[in-house]
């Protein structure tokens, strides 16, 4: 009996020590499974934020911007794969010069903040090489001298019209001008930067050469006119551009006279031999005007503490003597100026005063050009002036009839 007693003991006893290891084994496993689960977690993250500067391949440590790797997903934690970045965008290619960029201004514009200097220095290089890589064809510049609006705008617009690549425009007005001509003109955006202007002045003559050195900014101009916004044409845009780019000389006005020399400029070798006078109004070629723009001697000596007005009547016809230009420079204008009687204006012409015959006199010289073999000329001038603005539709009825265009 008593073993029995003993015997049925021992049986609950080994169960609940059965129990008691089994649970102990649960608890261990579940310490270890949370254990494993928070050393992984805990690995991934210091991967990413200490190794993986250290386990990327080397080229990857060459870049100057190093791509992060995505951390390792760890299921059933709630940690799902990162959004993808978004793709920089490409940067365009860097752009090409060709070789039309080099003929004229990018992009045809005329706005530029040198100084008279650096843009006489840039407009007197010249290409060296004889033979043009391409065929450029040749345009005359227009050079307008004025003060504000062009009154007679919109009788140039039709002389311009349909020959657009022929020509180019600029206009050089007083700073203190704000107006524009409308969007669709030829004139509109042709404005070049200007500085103040009075009559008499060598200013006038260095408004002369800021055209000059603009145009010639554009390799494409080979002929450049100066002329004024009282001025009118008086032939066809097609026969005055075959005159220009055919001729051989260019067209300054140029004669002797002894009036205004001083020894001020005998002392400055300047003699009365080469002293010259001369209507401000020319015509020239490529080749002169980059003599012009690059002259420097003559300049200072004609704005220099001489006292004496009116300079810009003497500078460029002298120069045709002190540069020896000789037989390039023709010795007369293509622009037809009355001078009736001795003053410091010549004659104006109003709506009164234009008629077939004025036009086709002025063209024809009056006389000055003599006469060819049929008795007459063609013309012996291009351009006229000085016409007011109330003379604007009598000059448009008249153009088609007398000049040839309209």
């Amino acid at each position: 009996m008593a073993s029995s007693s003993s015997s049925s003991t021992a049986k609950p006893m080994e169960a609940v020590r059965s129990g008691s290891v089994l649970s102990n084994v649960v608890t261990v496993l579940l310490l270890l499974s949370l254990g494993f689960v928070f050393g992984m977690v805990y690995n991934a993250n210091f991967q990413e934020s200490h190794l993986t500067p250290f386990l990327q391949p080397l080229p990857s440590l060459l870049r100057s911007s190093p791509t992060r790797p995505s951390p390792t997903p760890v299921v059933g934690c709630g940690v799902g794969p990162p959004s993808p970045s978004p793709t920089p965008p490409q940067a365009p290619p860097p752009a090409r010069m060709g070789f039309a960029d080099f003929l004229a201004p990018s992009g045809g514009g005329l706005a530029h903040n040198m100084t008279d200097e650096e843009l006489f220095w840039r407009a007197s290089m010249v290409p060296r090489v004889a033979l043009v890589p391409r065929r450029i064809v040749p345009k005359v510049a227009f050079l307008f001298l004025v003060t504000g609006d062009m009154p007679l705008r919109p009788l140039w617009e039709k002389f311009f019209a349909g020959h657009e690549g022929l020509y180019s425009i600029y206009v050089h007005a007083s700073p203190a001008y704000t107006g524009s001509p409308p969007a669709d003109s030829v004139f509109y955006g042709r404005m070049i930067p200007s500085q103040n202007t009075s009559w008499g002045n060598m200013n006038l003559v260095d408004a002369e050469r800021r055209l000059l050195g603009t145009a010639l900014l554009d390799l494409g101009n080979a002929r450049f006119a100066l002329l004024s916004e009282t001025c009118i044409p008086l032939l066809s845009f097609p026969a005055a551009y075959a005159f220009l780019t055919g001729a051989n000389a260019s067209f300054i006005d140029s004669f002797p006279t002894r009036k205004r020399h001083a020894p001020f400029f005998l002392r400055r070798n300047i003699s009365r031999a080469q002293w010259r006078k001369g209507s401000q109004w020319f015509e020239m070629d490529r080749e002169l005007a980059v003599d012009v723009v690059a002259e420097e001697q003559y300049m200072a000596v004609f704005r220099g503490d001489h006292g004496i007005a009116n300079m810009l009547e003497h500078y460029m016809p002298t120069l045709v003597t002190l540069l020896g230009w000789g037989a390039r420079a023709a010795n007369r204008t293509l622009t037809y100026t009355d001078w009736p009687r001795p003053g410091p204006h010549p004659a104006s012409y109003g709506v009164r005063d234009v008629t077939p015959e004025l036009l086709e006199g002025m063209r024809r010289g009056n006389g000055e050009c003599g006469s060819g073999a049929s008795g007459a000329v063609e013309f012996c001038f291009m351009f006229a002036r000085k016409f007011s603005g109330d003379a604007l539709d009598k000059l448009l009825e008249l153009a088609p009839k007398v000049m040839g265009f309209g």
